[in-house]
């Protein structure tokens, strides 16, 4: 069985889709980043980054969500094109456009509109215009075709349904509104049977969770502030 090291941020939920699209079992084990379990010598065994999702499989170990989701793909045989395929370019590429750039850049967006301890108007100002041009460019691309990597629903897919969940947060309550082509997959993924499972998933595990951002949660989140 798979042990899956998540908690309930969008990196490891895109994890937890792919898991139950792909019908695998997997263990939920939960790491509390809000009070320092991801720095546990045990977790960092599984991750020297310190980071969730992670997984255990065996004795392969697989970090980073879009590194997992290649390479759950590509041991159950779905969501993603056969080695050799013309597709697979363009299903890389894609899924790569999310782990480089949408994750990234909405993660910074977040941070410094939400959590920064200060207000830096530059920062916040750039990250929430690469997270728009991001998806901006997501959406311009699902106008023409039903999945961002082409006409077969795939781990991208997943990828990006993992963050598409935060759009209003990220950007702002009004946002969808210029992303409809977005929206349309959003909820068409959201629908699925596997997606409602990971929504029961993150209703059971809410209490495993520290709830608060406050100034203890910060400190070990944030260390760069306390080291400055």
């Amino acid at each position: 069985m798979i042990k899956f090291y998540f908690n309930l941020s969008p990196n490891p939920m895109k994890v937890a889709l792919a898991l139950e699209e792909m019908g695998l079992a997997y263990e939920p084990i939960a790491v509390d980043t809000r009070k320092g379990d991801q720095f546990a010598p045990d977790f960092l065994a599984v991750n020297p980054n310190g980071k969730v999702p992670a997984i255990l499989d065996g004795d392969t170990t697989v970090f980073d969500s879009n590194a997992i989701l290649l390479y759950l793909a590509e041991k159950s045989g779905q969501f993603g094109p056969a080695p050799g395929a013309k597709s697979r370019g363009e299903f890389l590429s894609w899924l790569m456009f999310v782990a480089t750039g949408i994750g990234p850049f909405s993660g910074q967006a977040v941070h410094f509109k939400h959590f920064a301890p200060e207000r830096v108007d530059y920062a916040n100002t750039r990250y929430q215009y690469e997270a728009d041009r991001h998806y901006t460019i997501v959406d311009q691309r699902l106008a023409d075709r039903p999945y961002v990597a082409g006409d077969t629903y795939s781990v991208a897919d997943m990828a990006l349904w993992g963050w598409a969940r935060m759009v209003p947060f990220i950007l702002g309550d009004d946002a969808w509104t210029k992303f409809p082509n977005l929206k349309r997959l959003f909820d068409e993924i959201s629908a699925r049977p596997a997606a409602q499972r990971v929504e029961e998933l993150r209703t059971r595990q809410a209490g495993a969770f520290k709830a608060q951002m406050d100034d203890e949660a910060r400190a070990v989140m944030f260390k760069h502030v306390r080291a400055a």
